[in-house]
């Protein structure tokens, strides 16, 4: 069920006219630049489906600046977030396609500076409810709202358990994991979402796995 109550239909308290083109679009800008993990210098927004229609009339630019600026649904700074980006010296490019989406609320997001680069694919589904489609080219299903490992390793027999286990020694649960892979024995991308938070020893515990090149917590 994706609603549990009256108040998720609702959305949540919010800067802007629409839940699901301002505060949904917010959250997938923030869940973008947590995956990225600093703040970028150049940004690419390209807005598919309804979102390319009105995104101006419905502040969707707005809200994903605003979300990559790492502003909440309820800062009264995303109002100024395209001025505020251009202070700080973010490169922001608005792209409408016209390519048909498999969801109508849909954005791809390209974050980059000097040290590396992400691409994002997010939707919103409403009541201010997002999910991370799309990581680098790997498919997943990310809706942000709990704690969450992103592991990249290399796509050979143990790594999941590896990192399994190690979750299991912190008496972490795992409530959700899926595994992506571009092709068979390439690199490949966990998703795990879990019932508690993770501290920076976990992290860096799960680097220093063999085969694992990266972990990102969200």
């Amino acid at each position: 069920m994706k609603y549990r109550s009256v108040f998720d239909i609702i959305g949540p308290v919010m800067i802007g006219p629409s839940s699901s083109h301002t505060a949904g679009a917010a959250r997938i800008g923030r869940a973008a630049r947590s995956l990225f993990g600093r703040k970028p210098k150049r940004v690419t927004v390209t807005f598919y489906g309804s979102f390319a229609k009105t995104y101006r009339g419905h502040g969707t630019d707005i809200a994903i600046i605003g979300g990559i600026l790492d502003f909440d649904t309820h800062d009264e700074r995303i109002v100024r977030s395209l001025e505020i980006a251009r202070d700080e010296g973010m490169d922001v490019t608005f792209i409408e396609s016209e390519e048909v989406p498999d969801h109508p609320n849909t954005a791809r997001i390209h974050l980059e500076d000097d040290a590396g680069e992400i691409e994002v694919v997010g939707i919103s589904i409403g009541g201010g409810k997002m999910e991370i489609v799309e990581l680098n080219g790997f498919e997943l299903k990310l809706s942000g709202n709990s704690p969450a490992l992103l592991v990249t390793h290399h796509d050979r027999y143990g790594a999941v358990a590896k990192v399994a286990s190690v979750l299991a020694d912190q008496r972490i649960n795992i409530g959700y994991m899926q595994v992506s892979r571009k092709e068979k024995g390439s690199e490949a991308l966990m998703i795990i979402e879990t019932d508690q938070s993770m501290n920076a020893e976990l992290l860096e515990e799960l680097t220093q796995l063999p085969d694992i090149t990266g972990v990102t917590a969200l």
